[in-house]
C-alpha cells in the first residue's frame, strides 16, 4: 500500500529503551507515569573537582545481564545500551533471527560521541599510568559505528548499516534515513536510533566549561530552570513498510507518518526559531496533516534559558492558536538528556502515548515562566485521546529533525 504522493507506508512494529528510569521501555514507562525522576549524585566515577555532581546515570546495568550478545558484551558501555534497547525492540517486532531477507534491511544506529569512556580509560592509561599499551579492543570500542555494526551482525542485517552524528538529533536522524530508505524501496526493514554513555569525569569537565549544565535538575519551561542534565540511554526503534509487516502477521504499533530536517545555518550555540520551525513544518507536510491534528508534541525542552524559549516560540508559529490546546511535554526532566540517543527514546514516548491514551509530564515545573505559557502537562501526566503526535530534536550546530507518527494503519 502507498500514500498518495507514490511512497511506501512505514510502520513501527517495535521499540526499546534504556535510560536512567528503566532498563526497558516497559520500566521506563511505568516510572514516567509514577513522575519519577532518574537525576541524582554521580556514583559511577570519581567527582574530584567537578562542581556539578548530579547526572541521569543508569545505574545496576550489568552487560553480563542485561546484554543477550557475548560479542555485544566485549564492546562499550554505549553498546550495550544500543545491544539492550534493539534487543527489546526485535523481540517485540517478532522479526527472525537473522533476518530472512538481509539485504533488504538497515541499521542506522547513531551516538554524538561513541565509546567516550574507552577514549578516557586509555588516555588515562598511557598518561596518567604510563602504560604501554592501552586494551586491544580499544579502536573497535571507540568508533561511532560500532553499536550499529554489532546490532547489525547480532540481527544479521546486510543492507546499509552505519552511524550518524548530528549532536542531539542524532537518532531523530538515524530514524528519518531509515524511514526514507523503506519508503523509496531499497529496504523493508530498519533498526535505527542511537545510543550515548558520555558520562565521565572528563566529559563533565568540558560539559561544565560551556556554562549549560544544572548543578540543581532539569526543570524544562519553568522560570526555576538553570541548565540541563547530562544522562546516558538508548533509543532504538525497528521499523517496517506497511505490506511486509501485515504478510507476516506483525503487531503495528503506530504509523510514522513524517520526517523532518532543516539546519539553522546560524550559529553553534545559540538557536535559530526559523530552524525550528520549518523542520516541524516540513514533518507535518510530509505527513499531509493540518498543525490542528497533533494531540501530543514531546518538545527537546533542555531546560537551558534560551532554549525553551526559542522552542515555544517556534511552537506557537507553526500551531497558532492550537499551540495553546495541545499537549506539550519534556520528558528529559524525568530521564534527563541523553544527547544523541534522546530522539530514540522519545519517539518510543509518542508511540506509547498513542497506544496507551497517556501523555507523560512535565515533572519539576513549580515556577511558570511568562514567556513559556503553553500546556506542557506540568507535573502529572493526563488521559487523553490521541491520535497523531510530533518528536522534536534540535541539536547543537543548528540541526533540526522532527518526527510525526499516527496511529496504526486499520
Amino acid at each position: 500500500m502507498k500514500r498518495a504522493d507514490g511512497l511506501r507506508r512505514v510502520v513501527v512494529t517495535g521499540f526499546g529503551m534504556v535510560t536512567p528510569i528503566g532498563l526497558d521501555s516497559t520500566e521506563t514507562w511505568a516510572s514516567m507515569k509514577e513522575g519519577k525522576c532518574g537525576v541524582s549524585r554521580i556514583e559511577n566515577f570519581n567527582l574530584d573537582d567537578l562542581y556539578i555532581h548530579i547526572a541521569g546515570e543508569i545505574k545496576g546495568f550489568d552487560p553480563a545481564v542485561h546484554v543477550k550478545s557475548k560479542k555485544i558484551q566485549y564492546g562499550e558501555r554505549y553498546s550495550w545500551f544500543a545491544g539492550r534497547a534493539a534487543d527489546e525492540a526485535w523481540a517485540m517486532s517478532g522479526l527472525p533471527t537473522p533476518y530472512s531477507n538481509p539485504y533488504r534491511s538497515c541499521c542506522i544506529i547513531g551516538s554524538g560521541a561513541g565509546g567516550y569512556s574507552t577514549v578516557e580509560t586509555a588516555y588515562r592509561d598511557l598518561f596518567i599510568h604510563n602504560k604501554r599499551a592501552t586494551h586491544p579492543l580499544t579502536l573497535l570500542r571507540i568508533i561511532g559505528s560500532s553499536a550499529s555494526a554489532h546490532v547489525g551482525i547480532e540481527y544479521g542485517i546486510k543492507g546499509p548499516t552505519f552511524a550518524t552524528c548530528s549532536a542531539c538529533s542524532t537518532a531523530t536522524h538515524a530514524i528519518g534515513l531509515a524511514y526514507d530508505y523503506i519508503r523509496n524501496g531499497l529496504c523493508d526493514v530498519g533498526v535505527a536510533g542511537a545510543s550515548e554513555a558520555v558520562l565521565t569525569y572528563g566529559s563533565m569537565r568540558t560539559w561544565q566549561a560551556m556554562r549549560v549544565l544544572s548543578p540543581d535538575g532539569c526543570f524544562p519551561f519553568s522560570k526555576r530552570r538553570n541548565g540541563t542534565v547530562l544522562a546516558e540511554g538508548a533509543g532504538i526503534l525497528v521499523l517496517e513498510e506497511l505490506e511486509h509487516a501485515k504478510r507476516r502477521g506483525a503487531t503495528i504499533l503506530a504509523e510514522l507518518m513524517g520526517f523532518g530536517m532543516s539546519s539553522d545555518s546560524k550559529d553553534m550555540v545559540n538557536p535559530d526559531i526559523d530552524g525550528p520551525r520549518s523542520a516541524m513544518q516540513f514533518a507535518l507536510d510530509d505527513a499531509g496533516l493540518d498543525p490542528s491534528e497533533i494531540d501530543y508534541l514531546n518538545a527537546h525542552g533542555t531546560a537551558t534559558a534560551l532554549n525553551d524559549v526559542n522552542e515555544t516560540n517556534a511552537i506557537k508559529d507553526v500551531f497558532g492558536e492550537h499551540a495553546y490546546k495541545m499537549a506539550i511535554s519534556s520528558t528529559k526532566s524525568m530521564h534527563g538528556h541523553l544527547l544523541g540517543a534522546g530522539g530514540g527514546v522519545e519517539a518510543g514516548v509518542c508511540i506509547k502515548a498513542i497506544n496507551e491514551g497517556w501523555v507523560p509530564p512535565t515533572i519539576g515545573f513549580t515556577d511558570p515562566d511568562p514567556k513559556c505559557d503553553l500546556d506542557y502537562v506540568p507535573n502529572t501526566g493526563r488521559s487523553l485521546n490521541v491520535r497523531y503526535t510530533m518528536s522534536n530534536s534540535f541539536a547543537f550546530g543548528g540541526l533540526n529533525a522532527v518526527l510525526v507518527f499516527g496511529r496504526a494503519p486499520a
